[in-house]
C-alpha cells in the first residue's frame, strides 16, 4: 500500500493557518476541527507545520502568554515530508524513528495532503488483515 491509496480514504481538505497568527486561533481551530495538526501556509506554500506536540512544549515553556505569540515563532520550520508513491512500511518506520505525529505529502512542491500516524497505523491493520483473511483462504482450499 502507498501514501497516495490512504490519502484517497481521507478527506482532500487541507487545514492551514498563517504564520503571523496568533496560537490561540490556531489551538481554536484545532479543537472545532477535531485535528492535531495545521499546515502553516504562506502565499499558497507551506512554510511549517504546528502539531499538538508544539503547543504542549509552547505551554510547558512560555505559560499563558504562549497563546499570543504568533505561529512562526513555535511552528516545525522543516518539518519531515512524504512523497505519494512512498510505502506505508517506509512512511511507518520515518514517522516512529522521528517522532512525527503528522506528515505532510508533498508531490514535487505541490502539497496533496496530510497524514497522520493514526492514518498509518490504520492502513497497517487493514492491510494485515486482508493478508490474513487471504491465508486463511489459502489454508482452507
Amino acid at each position: 500500500m502507498l501514501i497516495r491509496d490512504i490519502l484517497l480514504t481521507k478527506s482532500p481538505d487541507i487545514h492551514g493557518i498563517y504564520p503571523d497568527e496568533p496560537v490561540n486561533v490556531a489551538i481554536d481551530k484545532m479543537v472545532k476541527l477535531d485535528i492535531g495538526s495545521l499546515v502553516v501556509l504562506q502565499e499558497a506554500r507551506m512554510v511549517g507545520l504546528l502539531t499538538l506536540r508544539e503547543i504542549l512544549r509552547g505551554f510547558s515553556h512560555y505559560g499563558r502568554e504562549f497563546c499570543d505569540m504568533h505561529i512562526s515563532e513555535i511552528m516545525q520550520k522543516n518539518p519531515v515530508i512524504g512523497a505519494p508513491d512512498s510505502s506505508v512500511e517506509y512512511v511507518r518506520a520515518v514517522m516512529t524513528d522521528n517522532h512525527v505525529s503528522h506528515l505532510p505529502v508533498l508531490e514535487g512542491e505541490h502539497l496533496i495532503g496530510v497524514i497522520s500516524l493514526h492514518d498509518v497505523a490504520r492502513a497497517c491493520l487493514n492491510e494485515a488483515e486482508y493478508e490474513n483473511t487471504m491465508l486463511k483462504r489459502y489454508i482452507a482450499m
